[in-house]
């Protein structure tokens, strides 16, 4: 897939190398020609000095041929802009966008544009390694009635499979982390310790799943 960049911070260079070593093709948009030092001699992608959000600059980097596109730059209006017009004017599908306003993102979301708030992302992951009991939302959808999260699973439930799990606690699993790599676990895969466990459930029953993930086996959601 060809993947089109705008921002080549710490995080668009970051990004772009992983993709490229992915086996994507890349092509990354900045106004400072500077900023393409971060990528490194060894990057084999396309570097293009340009507005991100000018369509000129775009076609440029290929986003009439690309399958994807993230808005990585240090500007909320900017990544917005050049999200819009990337989904809007070029039909790209598959856009994200870096908000540092968090109220923003949520606006943008329901909007249908894909964001990462930076912020509450990065403060979400500095509340799951330091509250590892209970449940830390990962997403809400817009309405705020259904939510994934990572729930601290008791060691009980260690060798029990995924349909147990779900069966006595009512959730969903999404998927499990194992080992550092996320995986889709079917219902007969067996939680294993170490295993991060993400469900998608109802807001309302939050305090209920806590409780049964807590109690292990045969605790039920009462």
């Amino acid at each position: 897939m060809h993947i089109v960049i705008m921002g080549c911070g710490r995080v668009g260079a970051a990004l772009a190398q992983n993709l490229e070593q992915q086996g994507h093709t890349v092509a990354v948009i900045d106004q400072d020609p500077t900023a393409f030092r971060r990528l490194g001699s060894g990057f084999g992608g396309r570097r293009v000095s340009g507005v991100g959000f000018d369509q000129d600059t775009l076609r440029e980097a290929g986003i009439e041929d690309a399958g994807a596109f993230a808005a990585v730059s240090s500007g909320d209006n900017s990544n917005i802009i050049a999200a819009r017009v990337a989904r809007e004017m070029f039909g790209i599908e598959n856009v994200a966008a870096r908000i540092y306003d968090p109220r923003r993102a949520e606006v943008y979301q329901r909007l249908g544009i894909p964001t990462v708030a930076t912020v509450r992302w990065t403060a979400d992951q500095m509340l799951r390694r330091l509250l590892p009991s209970g449940a830390e939302p990962l997403w809400r959808d817009p309405s705020g009635a259904v939510q994934l999260a990572e729930v601290h699973t008791d060691e009980s439930w260690i060798g029990q499979k995924i349909s147990t799990l779900q069966e006595e606690t009512g959730v969903r699993v999404a998927f499990l982390t194992r080992l550092g790599e996320a995986m889709l676990p079917t219902s007969q895969t067996v939680l294993q310790e170490g295993d991060l466990v993400h469900v998608m459930m109802r807001t309302e029953d939050i305090e209920k799943v806590e409780a049964a993930f807590a109690q292990g086996p045969d605790g039920g959601m009462g």
